[in-house]
């Protein structure tokens, strides 16, 4: 099925390229639909054959987890809804819909949308600070972050970044945001006190995910490398970037075992990242870290 066209003037989405090898900033297709495409094409067919192999073990394992697992609800949202954070202190779902420029907030008791909250254009990336029960949106058409008060669900502040931003992430126990710009290959470091800018790294060419550790007070970036860029929270710096597999995407901090998962979306393969004695994740075997 193919993708279909975006409004008048809007640039395609940044994981675009990794789906048809082109520019990133070359065309003019929706969010949601580039990045199923962009899977779609780079899944080699030899994963077809191989999956035949292990089917039935999958199947029946499948099968048990769904036993336990059941949708409860369906919630309508804002149009093509994409980022996505959840307080667990206030138990609210926050839901970014980059066709309507706005963000629901779902009541986790109730599963409705409490509230719709007016942001700039084209929201990507959500994530919540539950210590200070504020949330930050990403809006890549606006070149801003929105924040948002989860006790009022108004904007608090309008903070302008980089070219097109995409990922968030929180350290709660910093109250310290972090933005990938994927136009400017930087991220920009946001103070949560001020909602003002402190710094911005350059980490390279066209950074997507994020994520936060709070133990290790480290920050990681997914982009158009096979290695993943680290930032120190103390510095605002690069301190090290640490080999992934092919194309990195997404990333997901542990904080409660400092892991860092990292999803390659080029070799359909997922790279776990340890930190070594408490340091920042700078190797991919387990086993080897905590063995020093």
């Amino acid at each position: 099925m193919e993708a279909s066209p975006a409004p008048a003037g809007e640039r395609e989405h940044p994981l675009a390229r990794l789906g048809r090898k082109q520019d990133i900033m070359g065309g003019t297709r929706r969010a949601v639909t580039l990045i199923t495409v962009a899977i779609a094409v780079l899944a080699p067919a030899a994963t077809i054959t191989a999956a035949a192999a292990w089917a039935p073990a999958a199947r029946s394992t499948a099968q048990a987890v769904t036993a336990a697992i059941r949708v409860t609800a369906t919630i309508p949202v804002g149009r093509a809804p994409l980022g996505v954070a959840a307080n667990p202190r206030t138990d609210t779902i926050y839901v970014a819909s980059t066709g309507s420029s706005s963000v629901s907030v779902i009541s986790g008791r109730t599963n409705t949308v409490m509230a719709r909250v007016r942001v700039g254009r084209v929201p990507a990336g959500v994530a919540a600070n539950p210590r200070t029960d504020a949330i930050y949106v990403a809006n890549e058409r606006s070149g801003t972050v929105s924040v948002i008060s989860g006790r009022t669900n108004t904007v608090l502040a309008t903070v302008r970044v980089g070219r097109f931003p995409y990922g968030v992430a929180a350290n709660p126990r910093t109250g310290t945001i972090y933005v990938t710009n994927v136009g400017s290959g930087t991220v920009s470091v946001i103070s949560g006190r001020t909602n003002t800018v402190v710094a911005t790294v350059r980490v390279g060419r066209f950074p997507v995910g994020v994520a936060a550790d709070p133990r290790t007070n480290t920050t990681y970036v997914a982009m158009d490398s096979k290695r993943v860029p680290v930032i120190s929270g103390r510095t605002n710096t690069v301190v090290a970037r640490v080999r992934v597999g092919f194309l990195p995407a997404g990333v997901a901090a542990d904080p409660r075992t400092s892991t860092i998962y990292v999803t390659n979306i080029g070799d359909n393969t997922v790279s776990a990242l340890v930190s070594c004695r408490g340091r920042a994740a700078a190797c991919r075997s387990a086993a080897r870290c905590r063995k020093r």
